[in-house]
């Protein structure tokens, strides 16, 4: 069985590993012993912390095939980024330019750095081991974060956000950060991604352009790739999409990948998502795919499986193992929602 669960510190080997494997671009999980030391030690704290309202709180799960013991995938919430560090976007805008003497006018396109997703809460961290990416595997793990935020919704920002992975080659070489590179930052891009995903961003404040920049000055390869995903992310931003998440004009300030948004309770996974009461006993043969959690939040725990939901019962029949899986026992509460 796959199961969704929050990371814990025997993770460590595996979180490394991912870490490893998921290559360059991929800033929440840098290369760093001592930093995924402290993202495992960060969610373990965050899981179990009372909260008001949602702060500097981050919860990063894994996906565990319990069949052999192996942790294979990654994914995490933020609960609201920029509270304690500066979390920097550019806007994407328009200055207009017009004459009535020589009629002209013209639209120029404008890049100016901001903070606005400021107390947003992030999609972030997703990744799928190569020997998982087969079936409902991805979607399951993605759209598992979807039902934690529909039961804990007062633990996030209103917006939620995900940023997407922008265009970058094998290399880890982003043909925007190369304009920004020659005539700003002066380190290379793994350089300046790495200390960004290490939280080491004052050079960013220090270095990066303070007024906004006209993109028709920037090369054409530069240009081309502000807005888009990379080959890899694909898959990923077609599914949020999908939830109704949408790019607002903002992207990434080294890869100009884009950034969609979406508020929490318009999320499709958030909406569509109902609560039902267990059941244990013999599942029914008439079935379909479900994504199916509990309502816990340290014991937090999401699989997908194939269920009989009517729209005329809230309850639900588990078997003893799919139960025993997620932790729940007869009388008590599970979020399903249709895969």
């Amino acid at each position: 069985m796959l199961i969704i669960r929050p990371i814990r510190s025997s993770d460590f080997d595996a979180l490394y590993q991912i870490a490893v494997e998921s290559g360059h671009g991929f800033t929440s999980l840098p290369v760093n012993e001592e930093l995924l030391k402290r993202k495992i030690a960060r969610s373990e704290a965050s899981f179990i912390k009372a909260v008001e309202r949602p702060f500097d709180e981050g919860y990063l799960m894994v996906l565990e095939d319990t069949d052999n013991g192996m942790v294979v995938g990654t994914c995490a919430l933020e609960a609201a980024v920029g509270m304690e560090d500066a979390f920097y976007h550019y806007r994407l805008g328009t200055e207009v330019y017009h004459s009535e003497q020589i009629h002209v006018r013209n639209e120029v396109e404008t890049l100016t750095l901001c903070h606005d997703y400021t107390g947003a809460a992030e999609l972030c961290t997703l990744f799928l081991r190569e020997p998982y990416r087969k079936g409902n595997n991805g979607r399951m793990l993605s759209r598992s974060r979807f039902l934690l935020l529909a039961s804990h919704s007062e633990r996030f920002g209103e917006t939620v956000i995900a940023e997407m992975r922008g265009v970058s080659d094998e290399n880890g070489n982003s043909p925007f950060y190369a304009w920004l590179q020659k005539h700003f930052l002066g380190i290379d891009f793994v350089e300046a991604d790495y200390l960004s995903g290490l939280g080491q961003k004052a050079f960013m404040a220090e270095m990066m352009p303070r007024n906004p920049v006209y993109v028709c000055l920037l090369p054409e390869e530069a240009q081309k790739v502000i807005g888009e995903v990379h080959t890899n992310t694909r898959p990923a931003i077609s599914l949020l999409r999908a939830e109704g998440f949408r790019c607002r004009g903002y992207v990434d300030i080294f890869d100009a990948g884009p950034t969609v948004e979406c508020t929490l309770q318009d999320i499709r996974g958030v909406r569509d998502s109902r609560l039902l009461t267990v059941r244990i006993g013999a599942m029914p043969e008439s079935k379909s795919n479900f994504l199916i959690s509990n309502t816990k939040l340290a014991d937090y725990r999401a699989t997908s499986a194939d269920l009989q939901v009517s729209a005329d019962s809230d309850e639900v029949i588990l078997s003893p193992e799919l139960a025993a899986g997620l932790l729940v026992d007869n009388g008590e509460l599970v979020r399903v929602l249709a895969m």
